[in-house]
């Protein structure tokens, strides 16, 4: 038996069946992009508005050179604080140097996640944390990080991804605006009534 093709039994004159149309696609939908970095700290990490040794220099790849965060000028012995609210996740030795993490509370998934070293600790993984409370003292280092001066490296992470830590900073902290005296609960300070004044 021969097969034929169903056009072979078409009457003459009719048009060929047309093609399916193409079924439409939907368009891959683009990464989401991270969220931009909340300014919610409420204390630096050390003293008040310390030098900034070293800036943050974000690696172009994530295996090429940079600084992963940013030096502060200290001295060994001073106060380590959370720079905001958080819970502690990870307290202990990296490589020689004391290192307290802090998850961020009400950041995002993953949460923003604050670094500091040398550190030794006065936390625990799995403490609670408030703004401006003490998580350790300044360890003296041997590795010459920042030279003969001593300094606290501060990072800020969400995920894998490095961000610059100083972008936690409200202006009043990074002192582009008059000062304000912090609230006992944490909270924003509120305009003096000097300033409301003279906005009118």
């Amino acid at each position: 038996m021969t097969l034929t093709s169903s056009a072979a039994h078409s009457p003459a004159g009719d048009p060929p069946a047309p093609a399916p149309a193409p079924t439409p696609t939907t368009p891959p939908t683009p990464p989401e992009t991270a969220p931009s970095v909340p300014a919610i700290a409420r204390a630096w990490p050390v003293g008040v508005r310390p030098p900034v040794v070293r800036s943050w220099e974000p690696p172009a790849t994530a295996y090429s050179r940079g600084h992963r965060g940013v030096d502060l000028a200290t001295a060994p012995g001073a106060l380590v604080r959370a720079v905001a609210a958080g819970r502690v996740s990870f307290a202990g030795r990296v490589a020689g140097r004391g290192i307290v993490s802090v998850e961020l509370a009400g950041t995002g998934t993953p949460p923003l996640r604050t670094t500091y070293g040398p550190v030794r600790a006065s936390v625990r993984k799995g403490d609670e944390v408030t703004a401006g409370e003490a998580v350790g003292t300044v360890e003296a280092a041997d590795d010459a990080h920042c030279g003969p001066a001593s300094c606290l490296h501060w990072g800020l992470l969400r995920g894998t991804a490095y961000l610059d830590p100083l972008s936690l900073l409200p202006p009043w902290l990074l002192g582009l605006g008059p000062p304000r005296l912090l609230p006992l609960d944490g909270a924003p300070p509120q305009p003096s009534q000097h300033s409301q004044r003279s906005q009118h």
